[in-house]
């Protein structure tokens, strides 16, 4: 060392430290180089950690030391070296920067001991190469320069030359982006110098034993070898002679195929002579294929002896090397992909199958489709095997354990799948369902993560099973998109959704998690891409919109989350397309349209529409993210046309068939919500009431069942008459299924009013039965029809929902069930279905089997209060009458005398309702309702709706009948009392006074039978109150009472009654009467004072002067 510059005493001080310091670290590095030839493990672990340590912070210190530890022990040994070689590759690659002398020093120490034979065979020559390899680090010219010297030497290179290459060419760390071109040109000038030895027997004799010499392990290649594949094709490549190029492939093919590595090697070098000599190979492959042995390994599936493992696997290295030469190929390989892919559809179906094979094929298919999505004008060539193609990924995919995911079989199909979508021709659409429904089976159905977890833990390296299903469900959903992509229209993704449907309404909860989340992925690209054409109309969403309003309550957390964004990401693309329809509805400029082709059909932009969706922070603020399901649900039903809404609602019934009970309750409430919304509106009622009622039978969910026939309420609102009459349908037989919807559509009152309306017009329809004269489908349903509502108007009778309805329809009722008797009857049939026997229970039996109508009359009389109309009848054993046409008028009788006899409040409503019938066209209506009203003539009531000169005229209008029957009937009437009160009235006093023995009996026979006027009425006032003191209060109280009654003759009489009274005991009147009476009185008089009859005025006017003074006078 030189001599150092005088210093400052302080500096002289500081640097003696430093030196110091320094010559202590040089001694600690020197020693720790020394131990680590100690044979302890644990002692050398420890050194070379602290060695390692102390390069990061002082690497050339150590690099220093090193250096001279090998010029100071040069007899160290070959193990204590290679533990050095490998530290002092750690501390070149920790420096920042080597200089050059250092450079130079440790490029001639590795470039001396990466070929020298040691006991440690190729450990220690790759140590030493490593060395080299971390010094291109920092100058990797340099190094390419000496190994480029040793490679053109004309001698076969030696191993570790060939490793050094092979790590440089596989690294991708060493080089940068230009440096890594800029070595890969100088390798090929390397190859091109290279040419020459092809033909230097030695030298090819030599690469070739290399190249197919077994390594010690076959399943990774070493850099060596993998470079010289390379290096070999380089070399073809660069030959000018195709002779020789094919002279050499030949050889090469007919070297063992048994390991994977030499393979993939062969294929490389080949592929690589492709480039320039693409014919030669392609001859060289062809002719291989043809060999005996290729043929052999066809049809051979189990090896018999080692010659044979050597060309077991010869296909799949064919497979490999159409992979390669297509890769390789580049812009010249569009022409050839037809052919290549007709050889790898060939191997693939005749080759012996098993993983190895399906493996080749996937990696060869990777690297076509690579090439030719490289290649220019690719879109727009027209391929002829993609179909084939298509064929084998689907057949691959079918032949994947369907319990395990051990490879990246399934997503590498996925990943080529998505590529042939690109190519010109499109797929058909049989060939895409097939490839939708092969990958959705693939993906979908596999087991749960923990199960497919359990399949791997015996592999000495399980794959990571999470990463794994990650990366396949992401290349299905690439393909879904690319799909998408290449027909970007709302019937592209409704053939695309309509095959995950079976999925998303799938039994097990994973299956319908996964198809949701590739629904979800798929709607959240088209909405923030906005690939779809907005100008098309945006149409056939209702099954999705229902299926994912379903899913939205589905009890796995993740596939709620899905559902709900995949419906919100579905609701911003339909309001874009409603946004887009308005404003071109609005807009009516030219200008404003997109260009058009030649044949004037819009050309859609795609690059328009980026700017146009939503981004992710934008969505994050949209309110439709922030809502529930069920409110994201009904925003987007809003928006559907009634074509979507029936979707919807079909999609929703559906699911009430399923065997899992969250889809039943969740399809119930999604029913109940569209038809609650939206059930005004619908059409296709009829079917879905059908379909409901399928589907009813299978629910076993009470809250299901409730919403389901809830909805069926809501329904019925607006179409009470299509559902009255699907439902007559399928009543016959009826059961307590049907019977639940009959009861659901009487739910609300004013529903259950127009039920049995429409029923009782479908009773009136009565055609005759089949074959009696039409036997057309029409009459025959419509009969059928009728006979159901006869059977539903009795079964309702006992549904409390009808109660009331049936109640106020009372006189309706009544009527047609008479007249239904009357034409079953006339048709001389045996008798109608019977009423299910819940119901014949709660009706009394008759003595005899009856009629259906019979029975629902019975119950009409039961349930509605009529008890005493019905005992009246059952206690005289006359419902036997009803049984025959023959005793039918006397049975009818017989009931209306009963309601007249039990003064029945419904007799004015029954006889407003027989009016209108007696105009009836159908003869058995009017027979029906002039048998009532003959008997109803002796009832008081009558007059409150039919006075008499009306009845008089009604009755006489029968006799011009057509019907023999009405017109005696009507005869009948005519000599009812009603027409003759005044002689019935007096035989009637006449009568009661012969039984009461009263005197005089002869005066008031004369009396009755001539007289008239007051004298008349005053005889017979005198001869009822003198003859009967003890009952003058009774007498007095009913006149009292007749006074409020609503027939104006019987109130009349009933105040002439109290005025005589009055004359004669005015005291004891005015006792009884309080102040309404008197007020009644007082106006009956002042009415009578305007009577026709004189006698009458003149005594309503004495009554009424009289009348006051006694009323003035206090009582005593």
């Amino acid at each position: 060392m030189g001599r150092l510059k005088p210093s400052p005493p302080g500096t002289c001080r500081q640097e003696h430290t430093q030196l110091s310091d320094l010559r202590v670290s040089h001694a600690t590095c020197f020693k720790m180089l020394q131990d680590m030839n100690s044979a302890d493990p644990f002692h050398l672990k420890y050194i070379i950690k602290k060695i390692k340590n102390m390069a990061h912070g002082s690497p050339k210190l150590v690099m220093e030391t090193i250096h001279d530890y090998f010029i100071d022990n040069p007899e160290i040994s070959s193990r204590h070296k290679f533990r050095l070689f490998q530290t002092l590759e750690t501390v070149i690659r920790a420096s920042d920067i080597l200089e050059e002398t250092w450079e130079k020093t440790f490029t001639r120490l590795a470039l001396e001991n990466m070929t020298k034979a040691t006991e440690l065979e190729d450990i220690y020559q790759d140590a030493a190469s490593n060395v080299l390899v971390a010094i291109c680090r920092h100058s990797w010219r340099a190094v390419a320069q000496h190994l480029e010297t040793e490679l053109l030497t004309g001698v076969f290179p030696h191993r570790s030359l060939l490793y050094v290459m092979g790590i440089l060419s596989s690294s991708e760390e060493l080089f940068s982006q230009e440096d890594k071109a800029c070595w890969e040109e100088q390798l090929i000038q390397m190859a091109i110098k290279s040419v020459p030895f092809l033909s230097t027997d030695v030298w090819s004799k030599e690469l070739l034993w290399t190249l197919t010499t077994p390594s010690w392990t076959q399943q990774e290649q070493s850099p060596e070898k993998a470079f010289l594949f390379t290096y070999y094709g380089l070399i073809l490549q660069a030959e000018k002679n195709g002779a020789t190029v094919r002279r050499h492939l030949q050889a090469l093919l007919e070297t063992s195929h048994q390991w994977p590595k030499q393979r993939e090697g062969m294929a490389l070098t080949l592929g690589l002579a492709a480039t320039r000599h693409l014919d030669d190979v392609w001859a060289v492959l062809d002719q291989f294929g043809r060999s005996r042995p290729v043929r052999w390994s066809l049809h051979s599936s189990s090896p018999k002896n080692s010659e044979d493992l050597h060309w077991k696997w010869a296909s799949s290295t064919i497979l490999l090397a159409y992979g390669q030469v297509a890769a390789k190929a580049r812009a010249h390989i569009l022409p050839w992909v037809d052919n290549i892919v007709s050889r790898m559809v060939f191997y693939f179906h005749y080759s012996s199958w098993d993983e190895t094979l399906k493996q080749s094929f996937l990696t060869a298919t990777l690297m076509l489709m690579g090439a030719v999505s490289r290649s220019e004008g690719a879109h727009s060539y027209e391929f002829s095997q993609t179909s084939e193609l298509l064929q084998c990924l689907m057949v691959l995919m079918e032949k994947e354990p369907q319990d395990t995911l051990c490879t990246r079989s399934r997503q590498q199909a996925m990943h080529i799948a998505s590529s042939l979508c690109k190519l010109r021709p499109p797929i058909d659409l049989e060939r895409k369902s097939q490839l939708l429904s092969t990958c959705f089976r693939s993906v979908f159905a596999l087991p749960l993560l923990d199960a497919l977890e359990k399949h791997t833990c015996l592999f000495l390296e399980p794959p990571n099973i999470q990463s794994l299903y990650s990366r396949t469900t992401e290349a299905l959903d690439l393909m879904l998109q690319s799909l998408i992509m290449q027909n970007p229209t709302a019937e592209e993704l409704h053939f695309l959704l309509s095959h995950l449907y079976l999925w998303l309404a799938s039994e097990k909860a994973q299956e319908r998690q996964r198809a949701v989340h590739s629904c979800m992925i798929l709607l959240k690209f088209l909405n923030h891409n906005g690939y779809l054409d907005p100008k098309e109309n945006f149409k056939r969403i209702g099954q999705l919109v229902g299926i994912l309003g379903m899913l939205c309550q589905d009890p796995d957390r993740a596939t709620q989350h899905c559902s709900l964004e995949g419906a919100s990401h579905l609701y911003q693309l339909l309001m874009r397309h409603k946004t887009v329809e308005a404003l071109q509805a609005e807009s009516q400029a030219p200008k404003e349209l997109s260009q058009a082709h030649s044949d004037g059909a819009p050309l859609w932009n795609s690059r328009d529409q980026k700017a146009t969706p939503l981004g992710p922070q934008e969505m994050a603020k949209n309110h439709i993210f922030q809502l529930c399901g069920s409110q994201v649900i009904k925003e987007i039903m809003q928006q559907l046309t009634l074509a979507e809404l029936n979707d919807v609602i079909w999609t929703a019934i559906d699911g009430l068939g399923s065997t899992n009970p969250f889809r039943v309750q969740a399809a119930s409430e999604m029913l109940l919500t569209a038809i609650q919304e939206h059930g005004a509106k619908l059409e296709m009622v009829s079917s879905m009431a059908q379909a409901i009622r399928l589907r009813l039978c299978s629910v076993r969910i009470p809250q299901a069942k409730e919403k389901t026939l809830h909805a069926i309420t809501l329904l019925a609102r607006s179409h009470t008459r299509e559902l009255v009459a699907t439902f007559l349908d399928i009543s016959i037989p009826l059961d307590s299924h049907t019977f639940q919807l009959w009861r659901a559509l009487g739910a609300e009152q004013p529903t259950s009013h127009l039920v049995l309306t429409t029923l009782l017009a479908w009773l009136q329809e009565r055609p005759l039965p089949t074959g009696a004269s039409d036997s057309s489908p029409c009459p025959k349903k419509t009969y059928l029809r009728s006979l159901a509502a006869m059977n539903m108007l009795h079964e309702l009778q006992f549904a409390r929902e009808f109660k009331q309805a049936v109640q106020e329809a009372y006189p309706k009722l009544f009527l047609a069930l008479l007249t239904q008797m009357h034409y079953v009857l006339e048709l001389n049939l045996p008798g109608e279905a019977q009423p299910k026997p819940q119901a014949q229970e709660a009706a009394v039996s008759s003595p005899q089997s009856c009629s259906t109508s019979l029975e629902a009359l019975k119950s009409l009389l039961s349930t509605t209060g009529h008890w005493h109309d019905f005992a009246h009848l059952e206690l005289q054993g006359s419902w036997e009458l009803f049984t025959s046409i023959h005793t039918y008028p006397k049975g009818v009788g017989l009931l209306a005398r009963a309601m007249v006899q039990n003064h029945c409040k419904q007799i004015t409503a029954v006889l407003r309702q027989l009016l209108p019938s007696l105009q009836s066209p159908e003869e058995c209506e009017r027979k029906v309702a002039i048998l009532i009203l003959t008997e109803f003539l002796y009832s008081p009531a009558l007059l409150e709706v039919l006075p008499k000169q009306a009845a008089l005229t009604v009755l006489a209008q029968g006799l011009r009948d057509p019907s023999p029957e009405v017109r005696v009937l009507s005869l009948q009437g005519l000599s009812n009392i009603l027409f003759h009160a005044d002689k019935q009235a007096k035989f009637a006093f006449y009568r009661c006074a012969v039984l009461l023995r009263w005197r005089l009996l002869h005066t008031l026979f004369c009396t009755l039978a001539w007289e008239r006027g007051l004298s008349a009425r005053h005889f017979l006032w005198t001869c009822l109150m003198t003859r009967s003191q003890e009952e003058f209060n009774i007498h007095l109280s009913q006149a009292l009472s007749y006074l409020h009654s609503h027939s104006c003759h019987i109130k009349t009489w009933a105040a002439l009654f109290i005025g005589y009274t009055i004359c004669y005991h005015p005291q004891a009147v005015l006792q009884m009467l309080n102040a309404v009476d008197t007020n009644l009185l007082f106006r009956t008089f002042e009415h009578l004072k305007s009577d026709p009859e004189p006698s009458i005025r003149e005594f309503a006017t004495s009554q009424l002067s009289f009348l006051h003074k006694v009323s003035a006078r206090p009582k005593q």
